[in-house]
């Protein structure tokens, strides 16, 4: 469902893109072309700065948010998902928050308040608060990175994982189009 936020705002999704009935896109949203937006995603842009003004929430061409994710921001605060990245299953991305391209965020993951740079893997259940992910860092399931993490126990991306990454993605890319294809089929 897509709806307006309170301030009037109405979320722009590209016509190759595919959100399920069961989403809920509100506001401030710009969706890129061939992403996936799988069943009961919220992307909520409502909340402004003490201005009255917000940033958008923005998803990058040819990325999935998988079934469960959970997209806001606080006080208008920007949120962007670059191209060709995977939010699996039921992670939480709440703004300000950067997630760069070619990114895989895994299950139940919590992303806050941080930058998680081009070709970072941040596998499932983990929480990245207040501290930026570099590039090609590969950061293990159940991993907390905070302010006080220090970045050189945290792993570069393997081959192994690129490879799974970019799976996902292609996978993710086809259902947007199969799904966009069957929508008014019953």
């Amino acid at each position: 469902m897509l709806r307006k936020n309170p301030r009037g705002d109405f979320p722009v999704v590209h016509e190759t893109s595919f959100v399920d009935p069961t989403a809920i896109l509100c506001g401030k949203v710009v969706v890129g072309e061939n992403v996936f937006i799988g069943p009961y995603v919220v992307i909520r842009a409502d909340e402004v700065d003490e201005h009255g003004d917000m940033a958008p929430i923005v998803i990058g061409a040819n990325s999935n948010l998988q079934d469960g994710v959970v997209i806001h921001s606080k006080d208008g605060a920007p949120v962007t998902i670059g191209q060709n990245t995977s939010i699996a299953h039921r992670s939480i991305v709440h703004g300000p928050c950067a997630i760069g391209e070619n990114v895989f965020i895994g299950f139940n993951s919590v992303l806050f308040n941080c930058v998680v740079h081009d070709y970072a893997v941040v596998r499932h259940n983990c929480v990245v608060d207040g501290q930026d992910i570099p590039s090609n860092f590969y950061v293990p399931s159940t991993t907390h990175v905070s302010p006080d993490t220090d970045l050189s126990t945290i792993p570069k991306v393997t081959r192994d994982a690129r490879q799974f990454s970019e799976s996902v993605i292609h996978t993710n890319v086809g259902f947007a189009r199969a799904y966009r294809r069957i929508q008014n089929e019953f």
